[in-house]
């Protein structure tokens, strides 16, 4: 069974009381995967929330049949599989453990009854979520501004060549 002192050790978590945690634990299951083994994949129905303990996980998405772009890393203390806090969606990469990978999961499902049934809890689990996926937003901005700023038939349209 997860400890509660594993839960303390995910960043999304970290603005939730002890109370609240052991509230939680009973819902979140602990895996163990191998080098590549694949977690989830693109388009498949997103059912799990997953919170890494250890190792190393690579988001990836598929541009054409040889060609996969990595998106991020996950390190330990960080969260994937978000989609599956949104009913009815499907996971839009690959999540690729590229070492041995010990992981907390939840069902997303699940997950969000337990939130609507306690408002305190889902009400801070999601405050902290809104603050850690807008933080990606800013810098997913900020790499493609970056981008577009060399490229050069940009830097011609803006008069920057």
């Amino acid at each position: 069974m997860v400890s509660i002192e594993d839960l303390k050790k995910i960043g999304v978590l970290d603005n939730l009381t002890q109370p609240m945690l052991e509230n939680m634990r009973p819902l979140t299951e602990l895996n163990l995967f191998g080098e590549r083994h694949v977690i989830y994949g693109a388009g498949q129905e997103a059912d799990y929330f997953y919170m890494l303990l250890k190792g190393k996980v690579i988001l990836e998405v598929e541009v054409s049949e040889v060609i996969m772009i990595s998106l991020e890393a996950i390190k330990p203390g960080y969260s994937f599989g978000w989609s599956a806090l949104l009913p009815g969606s499907r996971y839009n990469s690959y999540a690729i453990c590229v070492e041995p990978c010990e992981m907390m999961a939840v069902h997303g499902g699940k997950f969000l009854e337990f939130l609507d049934k306690d408002h305190a809890i889902g009400y801070t689990f999601m405050k902290r979520v809104v603050s850690i996926l807008k933080g990606r937003v800013e810098r997913r901005t900020g790499q493609i501004l970056k981008v577009m700023s060399k490229h050069p038939d940009l830097q011609k349209l803006m008069g920057l060549s």
